[in-house]
């Protein structure tokens, strides 16, 4: 029971039993008396707020369980009880983590009665995340702030904080992303039924599948992937390194990254494109079949939000991250190593267009670790790549989106070819 004594009521306690020890050694009755009611007082307050019966009961509601990043939402507490509150009044206290804002607080001076009473609050989730609200917990104190006694009441509640998605439009020059017919007709303009993608030899590829064509143009052995891209949709490279980032909390670098992944495949969705979004490891984290296979867009915004940086240093995927589709990739910090086999891993002539992130932008402490965003845009271009850079986190997707449209398609072929 004395557990539920406050600070001030253990102090107030030790204070009364250090004046009666002394009032005994020094015979004085009246600093006895004194000692006896402040000892008593403490003691009686614990025992009365022990002994309030709440009989209440919490359940919580939330308007929107899924919403996006700098998004509001209400919460609702709708409460019941037939119980006794002490003189100090009934207070309540939910458990909302750091991210969503300050941890409500509330004061009943009564019980709820027959219909219940309902409070409300509202939450602004910063960072995208998968956050638990709860638990509540109510805590009877006694006028004098004496003793204190806490419950918990209720179960706790999921809210799923998404990424921000931005509006975009267009679709990159000569990638056959389009809809219905039109998308077809720029799909067979740059690739025949014929058209065979083909890359680099590794060790164990069969013999016969050596495309003879390529290895002479190309001077190096070159195998031939029956996959058509046309028929395989399109894959978004989410690079998630978290050394491939900089900056902390909702303004690092890859919170923009994650940003314009989501927005990426929400666009291609809108357009009844297939997409496939992989992560640094090339790992599928969601697929997606647009608006012919009914996905909205949910399954790839969820799991975008509970998306965790990697540990993996240096971004190797092992395969083409794209499968022999068209690659949209979003890439941070990037070493040479990372994108010469990026770029070795992705078959001859296909489409391949990237979103480089130059972190110096993201970076306080103005050190890049040796990456240069040029230097690397220069190399995946000469690859054959279409690229856009990002400056800084005030870089508005929807005009990076618009350069990377704009790319003529023949430059690359060019590159490629020479």
């Amino acid at each position: 029971m004395l557990r539920g004594l406050t600070i001030r009521g253990r102090c107030l306690l030790a204070a009364g039993l250090a004046a009666a020890l002394c009032a005994l050694v020094l015979d004085e009755r009246d600093l006895l008396r004194v000692a006896a009611f402040v000892t008593a007082l403490p003691l009686l307050a614990v025992w009365l707020s022990g002994r309030v019966r709440l009989g209440l009961s919490a359940r919580r509601e939330l308007v929107a369980n899924r919403i996006a990043v700098d998004s509001e939402t209400t919460v609702r507490l709708h409460l019941n009880g037939r119980g006794r509150v002490s003189a100090g009044g009934l207070h309540l206290e939910d458990g909302v983590p750091y991210a969503l804002g300050g941890r409500p607080r509330f004061l009943l001076e009564r019980p709820p009665r027959d219909r219940g009473t309902i409070v409300e609050y509202r939450v602004r989730p910063a960072l995208r995340g998968i956050h638990r609200i709860g638990p509540l917990r109510s805590r009877v104190r006694d006028p004098f702030g004496l003793a204190e006694f806490e419950r918990e009441l209720g179960e706790h509640s999921r809210l799923i904080a998404v990424p921000r998605v931005v509006p975009l439009a267009g679709t990159p020059t000569g990638s056959g992303i389009g809809v219905g017919e039109d998308g077809t007709r720029s799909l067979r303009a740059g690739h025949s039924e014929d058209d065979t993608m083909v890359r680099e030899y590794r060790h164990g590829d069969d013999m016969r599948r050596v495309h003879w064509k390529a290895t002479a143009h190309r001077d190096e052995l070159m195998v031939r992937l029956e996959e058509n891209p046309r028929h395989g949709g399109v894959t978004v490279l989410l690079d998630n390194r978290a050394a491939a980032h900089r900056g902390t909390g909702a303004q690092s670098s890859l919170e923009w990254a994650v940003s314009a992944a989501a927005s990426i495949c929400l666009h291609l969705h809108a357009r009844g494109q297939r997409v496939r979004l992989v992560t640094a490891d090339g790992r599928p984290l969601a697929n997606g079949s647009g608006r012919h296979g009914g996905d909205d867009g949910t399954v790839v915004l969820d799991a975008l939000a509970a998306l965790q940086p990697s540990p993996q240093r240096d971004l190797m995927c092992g395969a083409d991250p794209g499968a022999g589709r068209e690659l949209i990739a979003v890439l941070g910090a990037t070493t040479t190593a990372g994108i010469t086999e990026l770029t070795k891993l992705r078959p001859h002539g296909a489409q391949s267009l990237a979103v480089l992130l130059n972190v110096r932008g993201w970076n306080d402490a103005d050190t890049d670790g040796g990456f240069d965003a040029g230097e690397t845009a220069s190399r995946l271009r000469a690859s054959g790549w279409a690229v856009a850079t990002v400056d800084g986190p005030n870089s508005a997707l929807a005009t990076v989106w618009e350069r990377l449209c704009g790319q003529d398609s023949s430059a690359r072929d060019t590159a490629v070819t020479t």
